[in-house]
């Protein structure tokens, strides 16, 4: 009255590649649309905060503008209005500005 189930032969062929690829693709398009193009942007900004000279007009992270007035290893001062000035981390500036920019502001 009931038949007997038998298990099927299995695929013969190379499923092993196979079924590692979809994984490496995805690995592949990650590398080629997050990581590397955000290592060219951490390259190019390392590269900004390095070339920065004292008055050149800045943006920070924060969005102060600002013209540099004195340089140390870690941090710098901005003169933000006469007489008044910060000092933010040189990481923070985030955009080095066209000469000019805090004239136009004012």
């Amino acid at each position: 009255m009931i038949s007997n189930a038998y298990a099927q032969a299995a695929p013969a062929g190379d499923a092993g590649f196979m079924g590692l690829l979809p994984i490496v693709l995805m690995f592949v398009l990650l590398y080629f649309l997050m990581i590397r193009p955000q290592m060219k942007r951490a390259k190019e900004h390392k590269q900004m905060v390095g070339a920065l000279q004292k008055g050149d007009e800045v943006l920070t992270a924060g969005g102060v503008v600002g013209r540099i007035t004195v340089m140390g290893d870690a941090y710098v001062s901005l003169e933000i209005a006469p007489g008044i000035e910060i000092s933010v981390q040189r990481s923070a500036v985030q955009t080095l500005l066209p000469k000019g920019t805090m004239k136009s502001l004012k």
